[in-house]
């Protein structure tokens, strides 16, 4: 068919349908326009706030200028998946200091993988009515300023934790991009103002990460210490970690809009039995091996076993004093990499002090009673 003689408000409508069969939840449409978003991703760039992400700026612009990343692109056609599985657990992983939290997004297969996949069969079932289609699918994958689009597609708004939030549906659920270059009719942005006064993500995470409304600092964020920094977790960030060892949830559990967060369909997304709530030793105590093959398709594999084992060990040192996490500590600190054994070191430390803090609460606590018993007791 060609352009001249295509309804893009009929095929609009049959790329929505198209989308909600391959199992996307919502799909919205939007043009390039950006501008509006340069300033505010130049400052964030200018203060630092990417951390070691130097991919965040080495595409300056591009990140907010659709056609200069694509040639040609005259619409984005924005799309999200709901990731949360059933049973998540949250309370109950966090609340054991010696199990391991895993953001629940990784628990399954590696999104970008399923999403990417999806996108695509979508461009071609648009290519079916549109002769020398052009279309380039995205999933967090390139210099797109995804949730910016997201929102000017009407899935959304941009919540004060910087995350897209859909009123009817939280933010659990993924984003993914497909650029095309035919002008199909735009959809209205979301204007909702839904947090309001609510600053519950502000107050609540756990480093201080959100300096400001929808402002994150990733240097502070558990999310990019566990998965996106290539060294040394700093000390300051370590304690506040807690059990999280790869990613990072808070955020998103004390947003009030999540309440109406909808479970996945994607059976490729529900948990795997291998990682989900797992003991700290028990996943410690992996070798290269058994990592790669437990991480097979997972979002987790791309930190590789080195940074596992450092997430892992600051996990160890937060955990209450336990003499077996002493003992597998020291096990692992004779062939550890030196990154990993700096952790363990500190690891150690954290244990020592509240091994030392529990005696010294235990002989007050004896000497207390001691002073209550009668002379003759």
């Amino acid at each position: 068919m060609t352009a001249d003689s295509i309804n893009y408000i009929e095929l609009a409508k049959k790329i929505k349908q198209w989308g909600k069969e391959l199992g996307f939840a919502e799909v919205g449409i939007t043009d390039i326009d950006l501008t509006k978003h340069e300033a505010q991703l130049q400052r964030w760039l200018d203060n630092g706030y990417h951390g070691e992400m130097e991919y965040m700026a080495a595409h300056g612009m591009k990140r907010a200028r659709p056609s200069q990343l694509v040639p040609g692109t005259q619409r984005v056609i924005s799309v999200r998946m709901n990731y949360l599985p059933p049973d998540a657990g949250f309370a109950k992983a966090l609340k054991n200091k010696q199990t391991a939290y895993i953001s629940r997004y990784a628990l399954g297969r590696d999104y970008h993988k399923v999403m990417r996949n999806r996108l695509k069969q979508l461009g071609q079932k648009i290519a079916t009515e549109v002769s020398a289609l052009g279309f380039r699918p995205f999933v967090d994958s390139a210099p797109v300023l995804e949730r910016q689009l997201a929102e000017k597609a009407g899935l959304g708004w941009r919540g004060k934790n910087s995350l897209l939030i859909q009123k009817h549906a939280g933010s659990w659920f993924f984003l993914g991009e497909l650029f095309v270059d035919i002008p199909l009719p735009i959809d209205a942005p979301d204007e909702f103002e839904g947090c309001g006064k609510c600053n519950a993500c502000i107050t609540l995470c756990p480093t201080g990460a959100i300096v400001e409304p929808y402002v994150v600092d990733a240097r502070k964020c558990i999310s990019y210490l566990t998965i996106e920094l290539q060294g040394s977790i700093p000390e300051q960030y370590r304690p506040l970690i807690g059990n999280r060892v790869y990613g990072c949830d808070d955020c998103q559990l004390v947003c009030p809009w999540n309440r109406f967060g909808q479970l996945t369909k994607e059976a490729d997304f529900n948990p795997r039995t291998a990682i989900k709530d797992r003991s700290l030793i028990e996943l410690f105590n992996w070798d290269e091996e058994t990592f790669l093959k437990a991480t097979e398709g997972s979002p987790i594999r791309r930190i590789g076993h080195q940074r596992w084992l450092r997430n892992i060990a600051v996990g160890l040192g937060n955990a209450p004093y336990d003499e077996q996490i002493v003992t597998t500590l020291n096990q692992h600190l004779v062939n550890a990499s030196e990154l990993v054994k700096e952790h363990i070191n500190w690891a150690l430390q954290q244990q020592f002090n509240k091994q030392e803090l529990h005696q010294r609460k235990q002989a007050r606590l004896i000497r207390i009673i001691e002073k209550g018993l009668p002379r003759d007791a």
